[in-house]
């Protein structure tokens, strides 16, 4: 399995326990939010919905590709991918 970086943004800290960053052995991004749910279950809950689609509001990129641009949760991951989470902003 790949070790990889999960970068969690700011406005999702307060749901993982204030870390910045999770380290993770995954082949996919599916596993690696598989991972997330059993390690930290919140963080999970705050990113993907009961279905385990991710949540409209919050957009995930690995490394600098949208996860949409790699094959959706099926993505391929890599040794030293960084996946970051990034809920979507507004306001004015």
């Amino acid at each position: 399995m790949a070790s990889v970086t999960v970068s969690v943004s700011s406005p999702l800290r307060v749901f993982a326990g204030s870390a910045a960053e999770l380290a993770l052995h995954a082949d996919t991004l599916r596993g690696a939010l598989a991972e997330i749910a059993r390690l930290d279950p919140r963080l999970y809950r705050a990113v993907c919905d009961e279905t385990g689609r991710v949540r409209r509001h919050v957009n995930v990129y690995v490394n600098d590709d949208h996860v949409s641009e790699r094959g959706g949760l099926d993505a391929t991951l890599a040794p030293g991918d960084v996946i970051t989470l990034l809920p979507a902003v507004s306001g004015g």
